[in-house]
């Protein structure tokens, strides 16, 4: 290694440190699915990040989805996957393979990911400890959930003894004896509010709001919650996108103080946006 590269690494390593003292002892919380979950690579670099960041110091949650190995099981026992107004219509077969799915085989397969890379990881669902308690949101969805409340008890529980609590988004029915299915962008921002978090992180496949959706330099890098309204006027932000930002805009205001919309596609987004000066995704403030 020449002299340069060494000054690039030292630099790097620099930059970083007062954003590791500002995250010091803060929570963040992870909504990590998408491409960053299928591919190997990227699942690898998105781990890497989460235990560095433990090890630095800052407590991290992850609250993952799994809507591809939700839909290949379905597909596998020949079941049908329809969609109503883009949330999966969940009966109550679907919700017996979503818990199969979410709360054991991508929960554990996650858990053992970070534990074999050197982290020390615990599987949760939102029926530990009642931490996801829900009402159902329409019938015409089925057993889809909308989150009435959130006890962040073992999830702080684990935090202090060490873990990264890595959450599958299936809660308590509280009107009914049934868990609901949730949606994952939701309940990582119920849960960043109920923790006090100080960064909600959601890992997309874009690269943020594009102000040309077709022109990656159009990223807009930063987005007060007063702005949104006139940018979804606007159409600059729109389709699967507005309950995304939503859930961005809710956690500010309730206390959060700053949410991402980051490229899971793009290796070590988490720390490029946490600990440099320059940031790669779309932030959102008061």
């Amino acid at each position: 290694m020449d002299m340069n590269n060494y000054m690039e690494r030292s630099t790097v390593l620099v930059e970083a440190l007062p954003y590791i003292q500002k995250y010091y002892g803060k929570t963040v919380v992870i909504k990590y699915g998408g491409n960053a979950m299928i591919s190997e690579d990227l699942r690898t670099a998105v781990i890497s990040d989460i235990i560095l960041l433990h090890l630095v110091g800052v407590h991290v949650v992850v609250v993952h989805g799994g809507g591809p190995e939700i839909g290949q099981m379905l597909e596998k026992i020949g079941k049908k996957t329809h969609f109503v107004d883009g949330l999966r219509y969940t009966d109550e077969e679907t919700m017996d393979i979503v818990q199969q799915i979410l709360c054991g085989k991508v929960n554990k397969s996650l858990v053992s990911i970070i534990n074999n890379l050197g982290g020390k990881a615990i599987g949760l669902c939102g029926l530990d400890g009642a931490l996801f308690q829900a009402r159902q949101l329409d019938e015409k969805y089925g057993l889809v959930g909308k989150i009435v409340k959130v006890l962040p008890d073992v999830v702080n529980d684990a935090l202090e003894k060490g873990y990264i609590p890595v959450i599958s988004t299936v809660a308590l029915g509280i009107d009914n004896d049934t868990a609901y299915n949730i949606n994952a962008d939701t309940a990582a921002a119920e849960l960043a509010v109920a923790l006090n978090a100080e960064k909600l992180i959601l890992l997309t496949d874009v690269r943020g709001v594009l102000r040309d959706p077709k022109d990656p330099s159009t990223l807009i890098p930063q987005i007060r919650t007063h702005e949104v309204p006139g940018l979804m006027a606007s159409g600059i932000i729109g389709g699967g996108m507005i309950p995304k930002i939503e859930c961005c805009v809710t956690a500010v205001e309730n206390g959060v103080h700053r949410t991402h919309i980051l490229d899971g596609r793009i290796p070590h987004s988490i720390l490029t946006e946490m600990l440099s000066h320059q940031g790669i995704g779309t932030m959102f403030l008061e």
